[in-house]
């Protein structure tokens, strides 16, 4: 272990920093845009992937099939198939992933609160950035 950095897991909480804790890989579920994006098209209840395809602006049908799948996986959205003609397939939060929606809410609410000052932090690093080096005097 680095020397500059103590081991924290003795004050608790911190095993996320740790590559193979159970908290950091449920965390790096939520690192995607597309996990957040897709679970907030879901609050309002079920979705047809036709329906999320043009709720979500940008998003790949591959990256979206992709997306769900994880989302599946991790218990947190369940699809449902429909016996029509054609089939009818719905997504929908289970439990466990409306038990996150709150933490995702939280975020969106502090993005659209700080995006401004996100952009403008951006746009100064990137002038900084640009200029040429000076020699140190």
């Amino acid at each position: 272990m680095d020397t500059n950095f103590p081991d924290l897991r003795q004050f608790g909480g911190a095993e996320a920093f740790l590559r193979v804790c159970k908290p950091r890989v449920v965390l790096e579920m939520f690192t995607s845009k597309w996990t957040a994006l897709v679970m907030g098209a879901l609050l309002d209840g079920p979705r047809r992937f036709s329906e999320l395809r043009r709720a979500l602006d940008g998003i790949t049908q591959k990256m979206l099939s992709q997306t769900l799948r994880t989302l599946e996986r991790d218990g947190l959205v369940t699809r449902t198939v429909f016996p029509t003609v054609p089939p009818r397939v719905d997504y929908e939060l289970t439990a466990l992933g409306r038990s996150a929606t709150g933490i995702l809410e939280a975020i969106g609410a502090w993005a659209g609160e700080h995006a401004d000052a996100v952009i403008a932090a951006r746009t100064t690093y990137d002038a900084r950035a640009a200029e040429p080096p000076r020699p140190v005097t």
